[in-house]
């Protein structure tokens, strides 16, 4: 009888209902281990290791390498970003810009100063000023035909070098830095003297695309003082340096994308010689057109006010009285603009005017 309790198997436990499933799969992991391990496998190759993850977010290029930089999420994130390839022309202003500047400060120190271009970059303005390294000199200039504003910042080694030069500091020695301390009147004036200096030279670099005038506005030293767009405006910053033997320090140039945007059509042109995107062949191919060009010409008798009053009391056969001498000259205009001047007369059956001059244009 024992023995017969012993053999008899005790029934499993009924599934509640809807739950069938669910112990089918635990039977089934309970019968076959290695399908669960090579589910956890499969799992955990699924989990992006430390290197999978900086390739896919873009952060495994080389730095150093402007064009390294085009892959993963910070290329889908820099895309929308305006890149100074796109604006040929800047890079031509700003060469000439570096030009003028370094004969323009061997002028205003009396020293040997090299300028030099390093990068030009296009970045969102909040990243700018996040690069920053304070303390530094901001300065807000104003160009003033384009009614808007951009920023010129001069890290401090800049600024004592300069100040060190131009009050008598020996060669071959390095400006002294002092820290924690504000910059002082005198150090203020003397860079503000070489920084519309370079304003003036920043005007010059873009009178062949455009007539310009740089101004400047104001100096500060806390960022958040010197904002003059929005942090995720888009901006052009040119990075210079200027090496005065063992002396010297960066200056950038920070121009928002909306200030150029008046002449964003000049800055797309393409850099040919001297003459800044001209093209000899074009010009000289319209210059004939032109010159073929029909265009209207009317002549001016006399210009009178009238009141309403008597336009209303003309009639077919009204006689006007144009109050002028039959002799008196008359000007020929092309549009609204007075071209020439001439008596009037007859030849033949037909009026005609005789040319005695340019008119007088006013304005």
């Amino acid at each position: 009888m024992a023995e017969e309790n012993k053999n008899t198997e005790t029934p499993a436990p009924e599934a509640p209902e809807g739950k069938d499933e669910n112990w089918a799969d635990m039977i089934e992991v309970r019968d076959n281990p290695a399908a669960v391990s090579a589910e956890s496998d499969t799992a955990e190759s699924k989990i992006l290791n430390q290197e999978e993850i900086d390739s896919l977010l873009g952060y495994t290029a080389d730095e150093s390498d402007p064009h390294s930089l085009k892959t993963g999420v910070r290329a889908i994130l820099n895309s929308s970003m305006v890149s100074y390839e796109r604006l040929p022309m800047l890079e031509i202003v700003f060469d000439r810009l570096v030009r003028m500047m370094a004969t323009s400060l061997r002028n205003f120190t009396q020293d040997n100063v090299e300028v030099s271009l390093d990068s030009i970059e296009s970045m969102r303005f909040g990243e700018y000023v996040d690069s920053l390294t304070l303390p530094t000199l901001l300065t807000v200039f104003k160009a003033e035909e384009w009614d808007n504003f951009g920023l010129m910042s001069l890290d401090s080694s800049l600024v004592y070098s300069i100040v060190d030069v131009l009050l008598g500091g020996r060669r071959g020695t390095a400006a002294m830095r002092i820290e924690g301390r504000p910059y002082t009147t005198i150090e203020l004036n003397i860079v503000k003297d070489m920084i519309q200096l370079i304003l003036a030279d920043l005007s010059t670099a873009f009178d062949p695309i455009t007539s310009v005038n740089f101004v400047y506005d104001r100096m500060e030293t806390n960022p958040r003082f010197a904002t003059i767009t929005r942090l995720s405006n888009a901006v052009i910053v040119a990075r210079l340096r200027i090496d005065m033997e063992d002396r010297g320090g960066k200056i950038d140039l920070m121009i928002p994308y909306a200030t150029l945007e008046p002449i964003r059509e000049l800055l797309l042109q393409m850099f040919m010689g001297e003459r800044f995107g001209r093209d000899a062949i074009w010009e000289n191919h319209l210059m004939e057109q032109l010159w073929e060009t029909d265009v209207e010409v009317k002549v001016l008798l006399k210009e009178r006010l009238i009141s309403l009053g008597e336009i209303a009391k003309w009639q077919p056969g009204s006689f006007l009285d144009l109050d002028m001498d039959p002799h008196e000259d008359v000007s020929l205009l092309c549009g609204d603009v007075p071209l020439l001047t001439g008596s009037m007369g007859r030849k033949s059956d037909k009026i005609v005017i005789k040319v005695k001059g340019k008119a007088e244009r006013n304005g």
